[in-house]
């Protein structure tokens, strides 16, 4: 039945897609923009309260889009011209479907996953609805759900588990991520086309800290910033193409993630230049009517659907988690003060200048390797190159994105995770993995431009300046293309280590005690977990929340040895799940209940636990 459901999923993926490629959409953009734009009818049907009826009506549009497509194929009413296969393409191919398996058999493990991305996904499978002020399972009320709708909708027709959730988070990442070959402006050379490769798999390395088995949204914000900027490229010339894209793209942003309007605010800095670029008109008084006219026209409509999520979020909720809010941020500033604030910033600057930070070593590898590059092209190969100029740009992106960050962390985090940076790795992988893909791009863009032969329809195996350039050039390919398949193959294979090493984890560990819970429900729930770090933090909390569907759950790690506190604090919950050998518990279970207890699921009575089999 999964395999079915997987099947017509696919279907209709390809249904959006084919219909994309009909309406002239560039053919690396018909994947990730069907996606978005499910994702912004699913999130319409939310909203109307109707997310049932919205997943299989937008899923079933999809196939009928695709049987559609077949018909009128057969018919020879309309034709898609196919280029062929690119060695890019079987990489992407290849590897993807390798990454996908390792994902599908992944548990989720990050903090994070149960505090709000799986719990929402969950949730939103389970009962058909966004939560309301009653739900209090959910935390993270004003985070917009936009991921988490089209994980949704996948787990629908595959059965929700951890493994379907991360693959299709990261059918989103693939999708978009296949952008960036638009930019190439010959697909058969094949250094360059392995040169981006090589960027997708070396992006995953700034990635680690969360890497691909896990929900969070960190990369997908970095990976549809750089997709966005590229359709910007790739769309310059055709307005109304542009206008569509950049209003898709933006607005979806908008709906991942808060956090997402710095990344919205560069992709308009580049419409804009792109607009002053290519709009002529008449007089100058026009051309900036003109270019005013569209920018604002189509930004109003990108922030359509994150207003209307706003005032969802005021309507429904008198207060939530990290929301966008001006009281809020009043508050924090009051409670910590200006001392709070310096002692936050001395710890943030301490990190920006702490070299053995990932995100320095991604500083300063971009900064180095650009300069490299800069001089060997232009005074090795004697081609004037703008790369500079790129670099000055990547790096007051990243200025600009510190003091966001140090702004988020005093203004909108409690003070005591404010002060040790908490997740510091994680929001800045954003940054430098988004400059990593911009900076490779026009490098590698650079580098066609040094070629021998600059008509394309030219090039051809003998067109070399030399049989030595010849010989560097295909030297150059096989090392670039060892390297991404090397690189990548280093991703799935540290997820598969990762998995291995977190078999004793706490989440496996709860799988082989109980089953997990569908419905939601108020049930008092004691986990009982021996790591105090994991209580203290409220990670088993969370988990058991999700994984039991309430939020009721309270995880416990230190036991009174007085038989009456004993008794008094067993008796306040309906279960107990025992996912490790707690020894403290344990003898106080044996000594006051005279049971003996190792791990497992328990039902609360007065005078026992009720082991319950799984």
């Amino acid at each position: 039945m999964e395999i079915l459901g997987f099947i017509f999923f696919v279907l209709s993926l390809i249904g959006y897609s084919s219909t994309l490629r009909l309406l002239n959409v560039n053919k690396y953009f018909t994947w990730i923009s069907g996606i978005f734009i499910q994702i912004m009818l699913l999130y319409s049907f939310a909203m109307l309260n109707l997310l049932r009826v919205g997943i299989w009506a937008v899923t079933a549009l999809g196939v009928l889009l695709w049987g559609g497509r077949l018909i009128l194929g057969y018919m020879g009413k309309v034709s898609i011209h196919h280029e062929g296969i690119h060695l890019y393409d079987v990489w992407m191919l290849f590897l993807g479907s390798v990454m996908a398996l390792v994902l599908l058999h992944s548990p989720l493990i990050h903090y994070d996953n149960f505090s709000h991305w799986a719990t929402i996904v969950k949730f939103l499978n389970y009962t058909g609805h966004l939560p309301g002020a009653k739900d209090t399972i959910i935390s993270f009320t004003s985070y917009p759900p936009a991921t988490a709708l089209f994980i949704t909708q996948f787990v629908t027709f595959t059965g929700f588990h951890e493994g379907t959730m991360l693959v299709a988070q990261f059918i989103m990442i693939w999708a978009a991520s296949y952008t960036i070959f638009a930019t190439l402006r010959d697909r058969t050379r094949g250094l360059n086309s392995m040169l981006l490769c090589l960027t997708i798999a070396i992006s995953y390395v700034f990635n680690i800290n969360i890497r691909l088995n896990n929900l969070l949204v960190d990369y997908v914000l970095a990976i549809i910033t750089v997709a966005a900027l590229v359709g910007i490229y790739i769309y310059q010339n055709r307005p109304k193409m542009l206008a569509a894209h950049v209003a898709l793209f933006s607005g979806t942003l908008l709906l991942i993630k808060n956090s997402a309007t710095f990344f919205v605010i560069i992709i308009a800095c580049y419409y804009l230049y792109t607009l002053i670029k290519t709009t002529n008109a008449t007089t100058k008084i026009n051309q900036f009517l003109m270019i005013i006219g569209k920018f604002i026209g189509t930004f109003a409509v990108t922030v359509l659907p994150f207003i209307w999520w706003e005032l969802h979020v005021h309507v429904t909720f008198t207060s939530s988690k990290h929301e966008i809010s001006a009281s809020a941020y009043q508050s924090q500033l009051a409670h910590d003060g200006m001392k709070g604030f310096l002692s936050i910033g001395q710890a943030f600057l301490h990190q920006i200048f702490n070299l053995t930070s990932l995100s320095t070593q991604g500083f300063i590898l971009i900064n180095v390797g650009l300069l490299i590059s800069w001089a060997v092209i232009k005074y090795l190969f004697h081609h004037p190159n703008n790369l500079i100029k790129i670099l000055g740009i990547l790096d007051l992106i990243t200025l600009l994105y510190y003091f966001s960050l140090l702004g988020m962390y005093v203004l909108s985090m409690p003070f005591t995770e404010a002060i040790t940076l908490d997740g510091f790795e994680r929001y800045m992988s954003t940054i430098v993995v988004l400059n990593l893909f911009i900076g490779m791009m026009f490098l590698v863009y650079t580098i066609d431009e040094t070629y021998y032969e600059q008509n394309i329809n030219e090039r051809s195996p003998r067109n070399y300046e030399s049989i030595w350039s010849k010989n560097g050039y295909q030297l150059a390919t096989f090392l670039v293309m060892f390297f991404a398949v090397i690189m990548m193959y280093s991703e799935i294979n540290g997820t598969t280590f990762t998995n291995n090493y977190n078999r004793r984890s706490l989440p496996v560990l709860l799988t082989k005690v109980a089953k997990p819970w569908n419905k939601e429900n108020d049930q008092k729930i004691l986990i009982v977990d021996p790591q105090k770090v994991e209580v203290v933090t409220y990670y088993s909390g969370y988990l058991a929340n999700y994984y039991f569907f309430t939020n009721n759950a309270t995880g416990q790690a230190v036991f009174s040895k007085s038989e009456h506190n004993f008794k008094n604090n067993l008796c306040k919950y309906k279960y107990v799940v025992v996912p490790k050998y707690d020894k403290s518990f344990s003898k106080g279970m044996k000594k006051f209940y005279h049971q003996k207890i190792t791990t497992g699921f328990y039902r609360v009575h007065s005078n026992q636990l009720e082991k319950i089999n799984k």
